[in-house]
């Protein structure tokens, strides 16, 4: 047999082969997996550079042809062709998917690094902002808000009844909010 008999034989063994694939014949799914696995793997690996990916890529471009395998129409080229384009396109997802991921990581490192500069700055602010208050809101609102002290502890440490320390808090924090919103918001971060 010549050359063009043997092409001629492949064709018609393919077009049977993707007409079983197309009825569901998994022998059909085998054989092919046979004719062009070998091929479809050397196109992912040149574009992937990894044989594992590339291995589990050349699965998932398998499974795509078993599952839309009624999508194929040999009219509109070879199966070959056809395969190349859905190996193509899991490399291209796995790629993007992969890009994203790592965007991800590099985004929440840099908001990780950048927390605690900013967190920095606002605890300023606020250091600032309790000190313009009169000195028992102050001593109150550093009591319990930076040294960590109870109500209890800290009216005791104040020697003034807890009603009335009660009331110098929120006195203070009262004035923090109108006069310095922001920094409000760290002193209630600081409880967390």
């Amino acid at each position: 047999m010549d050359i063009f008999g043997k092409s001629l034989t492949l064709m018609q063994d393919n077009a049977l082969l993707i007409k079983q694939l197309q009825a569901n014949d998994e022998r059909a799914l085998s054989k092919l997996y046979d004719n062009y696995s070998g091929a479809l793997y050397s196109v992912i690996l040149k574009m992937i550079k990894d044989e594992g990916i590339a291995q589990d890529l050349l699965q998932e471009t398998f499974i795509t042809i078993w599952d839309k395998s009624h999508q194929y129409s040999a009219e509109k080229g070879r199966f070959y062709t056809w395969a190349y384009r859905i190996a193509k396109n899991k490399v291209l997802n796995f790629i993007r998917k992969r890009d994203i991921l790592i965007q991800k990581e590099d985004l929440s490192v840099y908001r990780i690094e950048e927390e605690p500069v900013k967190f920095e700055n606002e605890f300023l602010k606020l250091k600032g902002a309790v000190s313009q208050l009169e000195e028992h809101h102050q001593k109150a609102i550093e009591l319990v808000y930076f040294n960590g002290l109870t109500h209890r502890e800290a009216h005791e440490e104040m020697e003034v009844p807890l009603g009335t320390f009660k009331s110098y808090i929120q006195q203070a924090l009262k004035k923090l909010k109108a006069n310095y919103g922001g920094a409000l918001t760290v002193l209630f971060m600081m409880l967390k």
